[in-house]
C-alpha cells in the first residue's frame, strides 16, 4: 500500500510529453492527410491520460485529497473532456457492487445488454443491437467518447456534480480549444476526418482497457461477502510490459478492486499473496490472456442475445395429411 512517488512522476512526465508531444505534431504536419496519423498518436495519448485519471481518482497518486482533486480535474475534465466529478459517482458504484444488475452502473441495460433477463421484450433497433451485439462491441465503441461527453453534460445540467462551476468551465475551455484547433490548422474535410478518426479511436481503445476486466465474469446475487464480491466477478490479465502499458495496470483487476487505492504498479506484487489465499479457502481465481479475455467477453455478449435469435427464427410448420 506504498506510494509509489517516483513511480509516478516518472508516468505523470511521460504522459504529459505524449499528450503536448502529439498536439506539437498536430501542428507541425498542418493541413495534410498524414494529421490522421497524429489522430491515431492522440487517441492513444487521450486513453493514457484516462488511465492516469483513474489512479488519480482511486487517491493512489497523492497523500492529499486536495492535490487529487485538482489533477484529476485536469486529467479529466480539461485533458479528455470528460466530467471527473460525474465519472467518479458511477465510478464508485461499479466498485462497491461489480457486475451488480441493478446497483453497477457499467452493466446496467443501455446500448449493450449484459444480463440475458435485460434482453427480453426488445425490439426495433435495440432489438437488432441485442441480437447482433458480439459482433457490434467493437464498432460500437467508436462511440464511446462521444457517450462520456453527453452523460457528463447531463450530469452537469442536472446538477448531481460537486463543484459544477468548475468542472464547467473546464470543459468548455478543453472543447473551445479542442474545436478551435481544428479549423485553425485543417482544411475543413481534414478537420471533420480529423475528429472522427481520433475520437472514435479514442473510445475504442479506452473501452479495451475496460472490457477485459469484469465482461463474461458472474452476477453476483448481492449475499456474497467482500472478498468472493470482488474476486468471482473480476478477471485477471497475464502480465508483460506491452499488457501492463496498455492497460495501465488494470490488468491486475482482482487486485485493484479488493484494494483500490494502492498504487498500480504495486498490484503486481499483491497477486502472488491474493493468489494463493483464494486457493488456500477455494474461491475461483481468473486470469486468461488479453485476446481469450475478449474472447470470453464477447461469448457472453453472444449468448446474452441468443433468446432474441431464437425468437426471430420461423417455425417449421409441418403440412397437415389429407384424412
Amino acid at each position: 500500500m506504498r506510494r509509489r512517488p517516483i513511480y509516478y512522476v516518472l508516468r505523470l512526465v511521460l504522459v504529459g510529453l505524449l499528450v503536448s508531444g502529439g498536439w506539437t505534431a498536430f501542428v507541425l504536419v498542418g493541413s495534410s492527410w498524414w494529421t490522421l496519423a497524429v489522430a491515431v498518436l492522440l487517441a492513444v495519448a487521450f486513453a493514457q491520460l484516462a488511465l492516469v485519471a483513474h489512479d488519480l481518482a482511486h487517491r493512489q497518486v497523492f497523500r492529499t485529497k486536495g492535490s487529487s482533486a485538482i489533477a484529476r480535474r485536469i486529467a479529466g475534465n480539461l485533458g479528455i473532456g470528460m466530467s471527473y466529478g460525474w465519472w467518479m459517482d458511477k465510478h464508485t458504484r461499479h466498485h462497491n457492487n461489480p457486475n451488480h444488475d441493478d446497483l453497477d452502473p457499467d452493466v446496467a441495460p443501455e446500448v449493450l445488454i449484459w444480463a440475458t433477463s435485460s434482453a427480453a421484450g426488445r425490439r426495433g433497433l435495440a432489438g437488432f443491437v441485442t441480437r447482433h451485439q458480439a459482433r457490434l462491441f467493437f464498432p460500437l465503441l467508436t462511440l464511446l467518447s462521444i457517450d462520456l461527453k453527453v452523460s457528463s453534460i447531463k450530469a452537469l445540467r442536472a446538477g448531481v456534480v460537486k463543484r459544477r462551476g468548475l468542472e464547467t468551465t473546464l470543459l468548455i475551455v478543453h472543447a473551445a480549444g479542442y474545436l478551435a484547433a481544428l479549423p485553425l490548422v485543417l482544411s475543413p474535410l481534414r478537420a471533420l476526418a480529423f475528429l472522427i478518426v481520433h475520437q472514435a479511436l479514442f473510445g475504442v481503445y479506452l473501452g479495451m482497457t475496460f472490457a477485459p476486466n469484469h465482461k463474461g465474469m458472474p452476477h453476483p446475487t448481492g449475499a456474497e461477502d467482500y472478498l468472493r464480491k470482488q474476486v468471482l466477478t473480476s478477471r485477471n490479465v497475464r502480465r508483460g510490459w506491452f499488457v501492463d502499458v496498455a492497460l495501465g495496470g488494470l490488468n491486475h483487476q482482482i487486485e485493484h478492486h479488493l484494494f483500490p487505492a494502492m498504487p498500480s504498479a504495486n498490484l503486481r506484487r499483491a497477486q502472488p499473496v491474493v493468489r494463493r489465499y483464494c486457493a488456500e479457502i477455494g474461491i475461483p481465481y481468473e486470469q486468461t490472456g488479453l485476446i481469450m479475455s475478449y474472447r470470453q467477453a464477447l461469448r457472453h455478449l453472444h449468448e446474452v442475445g441468443a433468446p432474441l435469435r431464437t425468437a426471430r427464427k420461423p417455425r417449421n410448420i409441418q403440412p397437415r395429411r389429407a384424412e
